[in-house]
């Protein structure tokens, strides 16, 4: 049994709770869902490991701590104990995640253990709206918002990039050049996940549906153009994808939003999204 400072590193013996447990906050926990149903818990599969506060494999009942950790560190739940042997076991190896992002609970409480060691963060986004809407939206979506074509890559990506910029505050080109955003551009253009409104060959609207499980799809990279804003794009492109959420893929629609952010949260209740939790981000 592979344990480490009180948090054990899930197998595929434990796939059922792990299951069970997303399943019952399937809009909270769809980014870990998305990659468990595809790809199992087998970590290189995964592209990460999914930890647990138990001391032992659980094959029935609740799992009291849930964790996940790759690009991103995910905990979904866990009381004060499980949080500290999360970060006991993150701890133990050099930090290789971009984010500590998830339910604001279990988010601020990680981070309180591994601030002294990870801090400080570039920034903490300690109250994040989490949003959610399973019917078709209140307002009419924009006519003209579509799939993104893969011909249409370099039309789009300047507009994903400087969306990263604006909402993340880095150029997600540092490092590579690029080639490992524009990758994970084409992969949702290919997808049929990236949707934007074209006028004149340029983006003047744009969004994405980031992870997918089988009952949720959240939306991220929502951006209008700066000579745009105030037209209302921004709400009727969303609507737009909330509708091909949900009739066109059969998911309810999620996604999180800044609570500083008036406009965007004024929007999205317009489109009918109700808030159905709370999410926290830590950013390295």
């Amino acid at each position: 049994m592979l344990r480490l400072a009180g948090a054990r590193l899930l197998d595929d013996r434990d796939y059922p709770a792990v299951r069970a447990a997303l399943a019952a906050d399937p809009v909270g926990s769809c980014m870990v869902s998305a990659r468990v149903e595809v790809a199992g818990l087998d970590p290189w599969r995964l592209g990460g490991e999914l930890w647990a506060a138990d001391a032992r494999p659980v094959r029935t009942g609740r799992i009291q701590g849930l964790c996940f950790s790759g690009p991103n560190l995910i905990p979904l739940r866990g009381n004060a104990t499980a949080l500290r042997s999360f970060a006991d076991r993150a701890l133990r190896r050099q930090r290789i995640c971009s984010s500590l992002v998830g339910p604001a609970e279990q988010v601020l409480g990680l981070w309180d253990e591994l601030s002294p060691e990870w801090g400080p963060a570039r920034e903490v986004r300690d109250e994040q709206p989490l949003m959610a809407l399973d019917s078709l939206p209140r307002l009419p979506g924009d006519p003209a918002v579509r799939a993104v074509r893969p011909e249409e890559l370099d039309r789009y990506l300047p507009a994903a990039i400087a969306m990263f910029i604006e909402e993340v505050g880095v150029d997600p080109r540092a490092g590579d050049g690029g080639a490992s955003y524009r990758a994970r551009v084409a992969e949702l253009i290919a997808g049929g996940r990236a949707f934007a409104r074209f006028e004149g060959g340029e983006v003047v609207f744009k969004a994405e549906i980031g992870a997918m499980s089988a009952t949720v799809g959240q939306i991220q990279g929502v951006w209008v153009h700066p000579d745009r804003r105030g037209e209302g794009l921004g709400a009727t492109g969303t609507a737009a994808v909330v509708t091909r959420l949900v009739r066109g893929m059969g998911r309810t629609a999620s996604l999180y939003v800044n609570a500083y952010n008036a406009a965007a949260l004024a929007a999205y209740r317009k489109i009918g999204f109700q808030q159905v939790g709370e999410y926290a981000t830590v950013l390295f």
